[in-house]
């Protein structure tokens, strides 16, 4: 290396940022409230062979890690000679990218006078993509929706407007879809101007140096941190609510000196329903969950991911085969995380309890809205979990200001789900309950609730219990979940989110955290003596009540 230490990292923290203001400007200019408010994205940038350099801050591991694998797919479809500056890419295939047809990529290569130095790409879930709505009920991915191969967006700086008229004609929202990819297209721009003056100022030629020593460095960090591990096969096994059925997940990491293989064998053949997840989208939470496991402080790129291998038997739950319905590949895809750092419990030195894992995403129809919502994480030694916390999603919720804005309808209820939370030692986060009803004089409106841990809930480790599975009910009826339902215009829609599990035996919490408990709300009077052995007295009644108006029966 020509490059002196100080210049690269220079450089990496310069990408950095340019990736925050890259995000920022995709968020700010963004037409839906999935982009806008709920975060539903990624951005990264590549070198020329679109190996990943960096990412923004934040952002869905279903989407930066699938970008940072599916960029291979784009190169090789249009290679760095075959593009001109103004060129913008873009492509929703489940298989070379995010899983689902409602995420769309665009990628923009980055020009220093007449070569390409780089590509800027984000990833975002669209309002709708057309098809049916967004659910499991697709017997294939041609059922879903507009599926668009890896095209031009844009040629020489002007749009291509035969593909946005196609885009238009067959999506339901046709004024969020398109303003979201020209957000996307103009914040791969501003990452690409700063770019261009980050290089000048560094006196680069283009990234190649600079960025194969970022790549470099992660993998160097990568490999010491698994080879920090002990030697061996470490197994584990999860499940689904499934749809109808059932599904089990298996898992098997090798580790093997200073490299790791995950392997999925032996987990569900590939279901008739749109719960398929792709190879891309596996890899990718479980990439990330390995890093966020043994090395989380090590910067994120391709680097990063060279130590680590996921194989996955074709035609399984986890690599299916086209044409294999997916929309709603989320709802097993979120499993992933949990089964990885279930399977190195024993090398981890501290390991959670389950997590509520998929997020919960309904999809309100013929309102056009759709609502993100997470349940608990699970605890870890020496910390409670958190509660209704987008683990490993990260998507935010819709804040219910702007939910009422955007629909008619009326959020009654948004609380934290008390006792859903797994008891323990360290107690598992809590769910949320939300209520839903339509505004008056609306006519009739449909759900999907793709919907998880219903009926399988999040497992404790070490003596902690459960967390409490989830419900999605109509007028106090259960419903089913990853299904269009119609109801009736006064119905009301309860979410109850299911919560994370418990560490360590309950009965050794400490009191005072028991009654802080009882004190917020998360856990019941009854739940506090009958689980943790906490007799608690309340003082008085009211709706409004202080920590003095409750104290520990010591006697008891």
């Amino acid at each position: 290396m020509t490059l002196d230490p100080v210049t690269v990292g220079i450089a990496a923290g310069r990408l950095a940022s340019i990736l925050d203001e890259q995000q920022a400007t995709l968020v700010r200019t963004a037409f839906s409230t999935i982009v806008r408010e709920s975060e539903d994205l990624a951005c990264g940038v590549f070198d020329r062979e679109g190996r990943m350099l960096g990412q923004s801050h934040s952002g869905t591991p279903g989407h930066i890690n699938a970008m940072a694998t599916g960029l291979k797919y784009i190169v090789d479809a249009y290679p760095p000679e075959t593009l001109q500056p103004g060129d913008v890419l873009v492509t929703n295939d489940p298989w070379m990218t995010a899983g689902q047809i409602n995420d769309l990529t665009v990628v923009t290569p980055v020009f220093r006078g007449e070569r390409m130095i780089g590509l800027f790409a984000s990833t975002c879930h669209a309002p709708d993509i057309g098809g049916r709505l967004l659910s499991a009920e697709a017997s294939d991915v041609y059922e879903e929706g507009l599926r668009l191969p890896i095209m031009k967006l844009a040629r020489r700086g002007e749009m291509n407007e035969d593909l946005l008229a196609v885009i238009r004609a067959n999506v339901r929202t046709p004024r969020e879809t398109v303003g979201d990819l020209y957000a996307q297209a103009a914040a791969n721009d501003v990452g690409a101007r700063s770019l261009l003056r980050c290089v000048d100022d560094l006196k680069l030629e283009d990234l190649e140096e600079v960025g194969a020593e970022i790549r470099r460095r992660s993998e160097t960090a990568m490999r010491a941190a698994i080879a920090a591990l002990p030697d061996g096969r470490y197994e584990a096994v999860g499940y689904s609510d499934g749809h109808g059925e059932r599904i089990e997940l298996r898992l098997a990491a090798i580790i093997d000196g200073d490299e790791i293989t995950l392997d999925f064998a032996g987990s569900s053949p590939q279901s008739e329903h749109g719960i398929n997840v792709v190879l891309n989208y596996t890899h990718a939470y479980a990439s990330f969950a390995l890093k966020a496991a043994v090395a989380p402080a090590v910067p994120h790129n391709d680097g990063s991911f060279t130590p680590v291998h996921v194989t996955v038997p074709e035609g399984s739950i986890l690599n299916c085969r086209p044409p294999a319905p997916v929309a709603s590949r989320h709802v097993v895809g979120h499993f992933v995380p949990g089964l990885v750092l279930a399977a190195l419990t024993p090398v981890l030195e501290r390991h959670p309890a389950g997590s509520a894992d998929a997020v919960w995403i309904s999809v309100w129809s013929p309102l056009n809205l759709t609502l993100f919502q997470s349940g608990g994480s699970g605890a870890w030694h020496g910390r409670d979990g958190r509660n209704a916390t987008g683990f490993p999603s990260a998507v935010a919720s819709v804040p219910t200001e702007v939910l009422e804005l955007s629909a008619p309808l009326v959020q009654r209820e948004r609380s934290l789900r008390m006792d859903s939370g797994g008891a323990g030692r360290w107690r598992g986060g809590l769910g949320q309950t939300s209520v839903m009803t339509l505004r008056d004089g609306e006519p009739e409106w449909r759900v999907s609730a793709l919907a998880d841990r219903t009926t399988v809930p999040a497992p404790g480790t070490d003596g902690g219990h459960e967390g409490a599975v989830g419900e999605v009910t109509v007028d106090g009826r259960p419903i089913p979940t990853k299904r269009l339902t119609s109801l009736a215009p006064t119905a009301e829609v309860r979410l109850a989110l299911p919560g994370g599990g418990g560490v360590g035996d309950p009965r050794e919490r400490d009191h005072k955290a028991v009654l802080r408990d009882v004190v917020d709300g998360y856990v019941s009077i009854e739940a506090a003596e009958r689980l943790y052995g906490v007799r608690i007295r309340q003082q008085r009644q009211g709706r409004v009540l202080l920590p003095e108006d409750f104290d520990i029966q010591e006697e008891a």
